[in-house]
């Protein structure tokens, strides 16, 4: 996976939005915020933060935050996400529930994780969680 220049980003406005969003964060306890945008294959867009909670394991991440907004709104088809961190510094993937939570809905849709100058790296779902336990899983194994 190649860092990309922020001038070839192909979603400005995903970028923007998740961005601004980051402020929403709350991490009072890790200062580690994250926010992501989710792009419906119907064109709508669903922004997500993390939310830490003082039991650690209750925290929600960005990522699961988005996806949970859209399916609530009837969205289980996805095109891409853009997830953006306060550190700045490097791109930082999703942490494995988060990758296990994508793969839930597909394998084939693209992921963009960012630093704050814009540049980024591009994967698939399928990059982030080689051989994951999907929905067909289950399917196969019932068969």
């Amino acid at each position: 996976m190649d860092l990309k220049s922020s001038a070839e980003f192909p979603f400005p406005d995903l970028l923007k939005r998740a961005k601004t969003a980051l402020s929403n964060s709350y991490c009072p306890y890790s200062k580690f915020s994250v926010a992501a945008t989710l792009l419906t294959e119907d064109g709508r867009i669903f922004t997500g933060v993390n939310v830490e909670n003082a039991s650690y394991g209750l925290t929600i991440c960005a990522e699961r935050s988005a996806i949970c907004t859209a399916v609530s709104e009837g969205c289980q088809k996805f095109k891409a996400i853009v997830i953006v961190t306060g550190s700045g510094d490097e791109c930082i993937g999703p942490c494995g529930a988060c990758r296990q939570f994508l793969a839930e809905f597909g394998t084939d849709w693209d992921v963009y994780f960012t630093r704050k100058d814009g540049s980024y790296v591009k994967c698939k779902v399928a990059e982030l969680l080689p051989l994951a336990f999907v929905p067909e899983s289950l399917q196969k194994s019932n068969s």
